[in-house]
């Protein structure tokens, strides 16, 4: 009676420790992260930020995604930069005319979306388009649209996903994009139970922010939505986004990421 006690203990315990690890593989595999470029791999030689380089460049080092800010202009093309204005001309409500010439550090001209598009088409990298908010609303509403067409006329909606600090602009993509594209917001004051009713695809708040509150993180994957960080540049801060298991981190160091991550 002994002997069969300790065999079945014994049985029971090894099976244990395997459904353990079992169950241990698949939640590194399921929270596996993947490396975003901020602005594209611009830190580099050669290189400027959002530029069509910097995108290339993401690709060359195999980044799962690359990251690039879109406006509008007067006129209704779509440039792509960072800030509401270049060389102090202020895009929204600037024309395509007073843009097209000025270049980036490094030589390239200021590029249009549909040009870093084009560009990307021939690449692997994700690209996750950020439509920056516009002052006015139904300028940031005729970007929205201008940039979902421009996504399907050039067939790319599979490889695209948008992000915004604008609310309002949040719920146009969503409603813009086809059914599934993945939509991310920004701005860091929504909880993902907030989000997930408008059917975000997850969160992408700040390193501040995602440290202020780290409960959201399994809040998300929960609600079956995923969690990027950014703007993720110091080893401490990319081994605690990778500690929390988070799904995308972007970052303006994508190789020393790349490193920490297979180490």
């Amino acid at each position: 009676m002994g002997f069969h006690y300790y065999f079945i203990n014994a049985f029971f315990t090894i099976m244990r420790k395997i459904l353990f690890i079992i169950a241990l593989v698949a939640t590194v595999a399921a929270t596996a992260q993947e490396v975003i470029c901020h602005r594209g791999y611009w830190d580099t030689d050669g290189s400027a930020q959002n530029s069509i380089l910097a995108l290339i460049k993401a690709d060359s080092i195999n980044a799962w995604g690359s990251e690039f800010d879109v406006w509008m202009t007067a006129d209704g093309t779509l440039v792509v930069n960072h800030d509401e204005s270049f060389q102090g001309i202020t895009i929204e409500t600037a024309k395509w005319k007073q843009l097209k010439n000025l270049k980036l550090n490094n030589g390239e001209p200021l590029p249009t979306l549909e040009k870093m598009l084009k560009c990307g088409k021939k690449l692997n990298t994700k690209l996750i388009v950020e439509m920056k908010p516009h002052s006015i609303k139904s300028h940031e509403h005729e970007a929205a649209k201008k940039i979902v067409n421009l996504v399907k006329k050039l067939k790319l909606q599979e490889r695209v996903e948008y992000i915004t600090f604008s609310y309002q602009g949040m719920k146009w993509l969503k409603e813009l994009a086809p059914e599934g594209t993945p939509v991310y917001y920004l701005n860091g004051e929504l909880s993902p139970t907030q989000l997930a009713p408008l059917g975000m695809a997850g969160i992408d708040y700040n390193i501040g922010v995602m440290r202020e509150h780290p409960q959201w993180i399994d809040e998300a994957h929960s609600l079956g939505m995923k969690v990027n960080v950014w703007t993720v540049n110091s080893l401490r801060d990319m081994q605690w986004c990778i500690n929390y298991g988070v799904d995308f981190i972007t970052t303006n160091a994508p190789e020393q990421l790349q490193q920490l991550l297979n180490q």
